[in-house]
């Protein structure tokens, strides 16, 4: 499912316009945005918790030349299912 899809069917389901569900969708993401780059978790009960971790430098591979080449440190965004989400999809 796409953004594109994911708005109409928030449109159908709540009897929106797709302007207005787009707007809704586009406010969340926004939002949750905003917080992991305040270094804050973002959590969605039943769904899921998105938070912000460090990633260490490492030593990677040239996949064309097999050369080392130093992957700098950087964060990155991780999302943890929460216990309802786990129980629908199993």
């Amino acid at each position: 499912m796409n953004k594109a899809e994911l708005t109409a069917r928030v449109a159908r389901d709540t009897r929106m316009t797709k302007v207005q569900a787009a707007r809704v969708i586009d406010s969340l993401l926004e939002h949750i945005t905003k917080t992991l780059k305040k270094g804050e978790r973002a959590s969605l009960v039943g769904f899921g918790t998105f938070t912000v971790t460090r990633r260490r430098a490492r030593t990677g591979r040239n996949p064309q030349t097999g050369s080392p080449i130093q992957i700098p440190a950087r964060r990155v965004v991780r999302f943890t299912a929460g216990k309802a989400l786990k129980t629908e999809i199993h």
